[in-house]
Parts: structure tokens; sequence; C-alpha cells
């Protein structure tokens, strides 16, 4: 197989005025064969994103040389043809939208390229199809959600029928179905086209999908292998501040937990890695000193518990909330549909749908940020349609967007996290004691304070914005895709937070596409299904229904899915658990009381 791109020993620095040049990339060599799916994995920072851009000519190499499909990056004449050859989709979809209508934004690269008309035609409505926003043709980007938004970036640049697809956190926004879907076109295109895609990614079930793995940490590769190779390595992989796929990291904490070790082709497929797990646990029950341990383990295994919250103690109302966009005209749009649910004291409420179901507009109206059509949105007792009563709501109840860092705009970081408390009157006292707090909370060090929130890192950005909102003491704290963009680390980091202002007796309404985050974090789960509650309930009741979340967009957790799959052969194995330590919790407890009942 001929490689679709050669890189040799490049490296690449960013210029900045009156700074030292940061090298983002250093000395990387790596082929990407013809036809073939890799897989870009690394913290935020890592290199990833500066890679394909060197890949795509959007930058050209401080040292080393490029070819892509035997064109030389280096030589100013190929770099049209290079990027028409390489699509890109980048992480913000607001970046790479053009057109007034979806249609004309997806026809925009076709007609730059010069297709004939009929073409044009053709490719519009096809890659409309691929990713289902064929209905939303007519309508203006502006009102498409953000996952349709994604979608929509994503049709534009298969309607120029590359030759290569470079997706960097492209499906980030996406649903789990509509991430699902998606990847299953990626891997029909490379099949039937012969389309070489380069996946960079932090979601690891697309890793499982690809035919090679690179991991970047610092500008350079640490790790390259095939799937299984990669995965194997989980110590490794933990240590660059990056996950391994939910099946692998059950069985590797299982071996460590039993003290028997395991080989790396063990959990190479999702089916070995069953068999790996039922091994161990059979080999641990084979010998007195294991059930000894079995049962130790079993004995010192207990769930984590939850708070207690107070279901006499409702602090958001909503009743029968309705909410159209631009009502009267043929772009009317139903995003909410009579809905109705109640926010309690002190719990986290975990708001999942599948993209454009409703989730954002809903919490729009949470604090008045978008006012109620039709029903009734009250907060601790206030309307929040009455212009009276918005002010005090806003101080009650905080919103903290998907990429909040987009928020931040003070000359320091210290004057941006005390904007809104200086804005509900304080004193400068009141006003520092909140900032440091805040502060402190998302782990900003002093001398951070006095800097731009523009010199930050990403991450830095991310903690600062969220400052701004903690130091306004809101009694509930809405977090909309928290995690967006992040790396794994950066997004415990992040819902670490969440869980420690929920223990400080904040109430959390967190929206999130990720089921494994909800099901690990929240009290509730609400699920929205084109505007309407589609199910409301513990998380143990909500994940149980796989017919349920289908219909709504949405999948079972990975956890769950690998416990069930592992349920006849261990019968009395609680299969609602959402986090590897807790599996592997369950999997003992199990085979702990299989095996006493067979030696009793």
């Amino acid at each position: 197989m001929d490689n679709f791109a050669e890189i040799r020993d490049v490296s690449y620095s960013y210029q900045h005025s009156g700074r030292e040049p940061l090298l983002a990339v250093k000395s990387v060599t790596l082929d990407i064969p013809r036809g073939s799916h890799t897989a870009v994995l690394g913290r935020n920072g890592s290199g990833k994103s500066t890679l394909a851009r060197l890949i795509n000519a959007l930058e050209l190499p401080t040292e080393g040389t490029l070819i892509v499909s035997g064109l030389s990056t280096g030589t100013e004449d190929n770099i049209w043809e290079i990027r028409r050859l390489c699509g890109m989709v980048f992480q913000n979809p607001d970046n790479q939208i053009v057109g007034t209508t979806v249609e004309e934004d997806v026809a925009f690269g076709p007609e730059n390229l010069g297709f004939p008309q009929a073409e044009i035609r053709q490719a519009v409505d096809n890659a409309l199809s691929v990713v289902g926003l064929s209905e939303q043709a007519e309508k203006a980007p502006h009102l498409l959600s953000g996952g349709q938004k994604q979608k929509l970036a994503i049709a534009g640049i298969l309607a120029m029928k590359p030759a290569c697809l470079i997706l960097d956190e492209a499906t980030s926004m996406l649903d789990p179905i509509s991430r699902q879907e998606f990847m299953d076109l990626v891997c029909r295109l490379i099949r039937e086209e012969g389309l070489t895609v380069i996946n960079i990614t932090h979601n690891m079930e697309e890793v499982l999908l690809a035919d090679h793995v690179t991991v970047m940490g610092e500008g350079q590769i640490v790790l390259s292998g095939s799937p299984a190779e990669v995965f194997a390595k989980v110590a490794l992989i933990k240590r660059e501040g990056l996950d391994v796929p939910a099946h692998n990291e059950i069985a590797h904490l299982l071996s460590e937990k039993l003290q028997i070790p395991m080989s790396e082709n063990d959990t190479s497929t999702w089916e070995k890695t069953q068999n790996a797990v039922c091994r161990l646990l059979d080999a641990a029950a084979a010998t007195e000193e294991g059930r000894r341990r079995l049962t130790h383990l079993a004995d010192t295994a207990s769930a984590q518990p939850s708070l207690p919250q107070n279901q006499e103690d409702i602090v958001i109302s909503v009743r029968d909330l309705s909410h159209i966009y631009s009502p009267g005209t043929f772009l009317s749009t139903t995003a909410l549909d009579k809905v109705s649910f109640n926010v309690y004291r002190g719990e986290l409420l975990g708001i999942v749908g599948h993209s454009g179901s409703g989730k954002s507009t809903l919490i729009q109206h949470l604090n008045g940020l978008l006012r109620a059509q039709t029903g009734e949105v009250s907060v601790m007792g206030l309307n929040a349609s009455n212009n009276a009563d918005i002010r005090k709501i806003r101080q009650k109840v905080g919103l903290l967007f998907q990429y909040p860092e987009h928020q931040l705009f003070e000359e320091t970081v210290f004057r941006d996290i005390a904007f809104g408390p200086r804005r509900m009157g304080l004193s400068d006292e009141e006003i520092e004691r909140r900032v440091r707090k805040a502060a402190r909370i998302v782990g900003l060090e002093d001398d951070e304070l006095e800097r731009s929130p523009f010199e930050l890192s990403g991450g830095q950005k991310r903690r600062a914005a969220i400052a701004g909102i903690i130091a306004m003491e809101p009694e509930v704290l809405i977090l909309d895709e928290p995690a967006a963009g992040l790396d794994p680390a950066g997004r415990d980091e992040i819902l670490g937070y969440a869980r420690e202002l929920r223990n400080l007796g904040v109430t959390i309404i967190l929206v999130s596409h990720s089921m494994e985050d909800v099901a690990r974090l929240a009290d509730r789960v609400l699920v929205l299904r084109e505007g309407r509650v589609h199910a409301v309930g513990k998380p143990a009741e909500v994940f149980a229904d796989d017919v349920a979340l289908a219909d709504a967009g949405l999948a079972v957790p990975r956890t769950a899915l690998f416990l069930r799959a592992l349920r006849d052969r261990l019968p009395s194995l609680n299969c609602e658990c959402y986090t590897p330590e807790n599996a592997v919790a369950a999997l003992i407890v199990a085979k702990a009381r299989e095996a006493g009942a067979d030696h009793a």
C-alpha cells in the first residue's frame, strides 16, 4: 500500500510577537497509508491539531519535509491542490459556516472548485442526506442546534469529494447515535471509496475503529501501533492524561485487583475482553487463596453514596413550557413542546437528548435569557417571564455556555472573575473574598489572577470563565457541555468542580452528550426528544431502557453495556454500573457470591 502522506522529521513553531517561538511539533516522522484510518490521540496542547494543519498545508513545517499524495507542502504551487485533496472539519462548526441557508453553505465548496451546476446539486443533496440534514436544507444555519451545525460543517467537506478527510474533534458535538452513524459513514467511505481518514479524537470508541493509532505528547509521538497494541499500555495512556475504552480498563483493573496477569491480546476486541474477564474470575475462584481474595474484595466493595435530595424543596418548576423559533414563517421550528419537570435543591440533574432535541433552548429559559411563549418557569418563587424578577433570577441561577472561554473579555483574570460580583453591587472586600475563593476552587494561582486572560492556556481560560460564574455564588449552576473539546484529564477536572460545588450545596444542571458523564454524576436524568420530555428518573432507571434511549437518539453507557454482555455467565451481576471501578466491584461481588454458593 502506498502512502497518502509521508512526514519526515517535521517540526513547527508558532511565532509570537515579542515572545519566544512556541515549539508545537517536534521531529515527527509518520506515514499515513492511502485508504487507511489513522486515529491521533493526545492531551490538549500536545500538537495534534497542529500536525493536522501541517498535513492540510494550512501551516508549513519549520523543519523537515511533508509529502501529501506525491506533492511537497514546501512547494508553493502545490498548496491549493493539497488543500483540495485534504478536507478538514474543525472542532467549532461556527468557524466553518458561511452560507445564509444550509444548502447554500454546503454548495460553497463545490462552487469554488468549479463543479458543474448539476453536479453541485447532486453533491449537496447527497451530503445533506448522509448527515441527516435534508429536511433542514432551506433553514438558516444560525437556527440549527450545536450538533446540527457540526453535521453541516461535515456535509460541506463531503460535498467537495476530498481524497482525505481530517477530523479535528469533529464528532464532539454529536449525540451518541449521530456519532455512530457518522463513524459508520466514515468507515464505509474508507471501504468503498478508498478515502484516507485522519481522526483527531478523545472518543476511545472511535479509536477502536482505526487501523493505526498515534499518541502525541508535548509535540512528539510517544506511542504508536494498532488499537489493541496501544490500549494494552493502560498505565502509559493514563499518564498522558487520556482514557482507554471502558472494557479495556475494566479488564486491567480486575487483573490488578485479583493479581492475575493478562496478555496484550486478551483485550484486543470486545468479545476477547469478555472472555478474559471471565477467565480472571474463574481463576480466582478456583483456589482457596483466590476465593479468600474475592470475599475480602467483595466485603470492601461499596457503591458511592449519593447525597440525599430534598424532594419537597423545589428550586425550579417548569410547567407546559413551549417555544417556537420564527413563529408564523416558513422557518417556524418547534424547539420545546409542553415541557414540565422540577429541579430539587441540592441535586445534580443531567439533561440529555439528541442534537436539536431542545436542550440549549430549555436551559436558556431557566435564567430568563429566553421568555416562555406559553407555559411557566418559576425559579425559587420568581417568575422567569417577569421583567421585575429577571435580575434576581440571574443572580441565583448561573449559566455556563459551551466553550465558556469565549466569554472572557477583561484586562486581567481577577477583573474578569470580579465582573459578575461587581455588577451585583457587592463591596470591594466581598468581591475580593469571592474572587479568591472561586480561583481556589478551580485551581488558579494568585499570580495567574494578574495576567491577561488571553495569555492563558486553553484549560486555564476555561477555569477562569468557570470561576467568574462561581464567584457570583449562584444557588443553581447550569453547565452546557462544559467538557466540550477537552481531553479526558481536562474533562475530569471540570466535572470535578461540578461535583465539589454540589457537595457545597449548589444545585447543578448538567447538559451533556456523554452518557458516561451523566450516568456517573447525576442523581436524576431528564431525556428530551424532539422538544418533549421523553423520560425522567434515576440513572439506573433511565439507562436500563435500551429501546427508549435509542428512540431518543442516545445510547447506553459502554460500561453498563459490557456488564450486560456478561449477565448470562454471571446471573447475579449488577449491570447498572457506570464507572470501570464500580463495574469491577460488581464483578467481584457477583463472583464471590457464586463461589461461596459453590463451596458452601
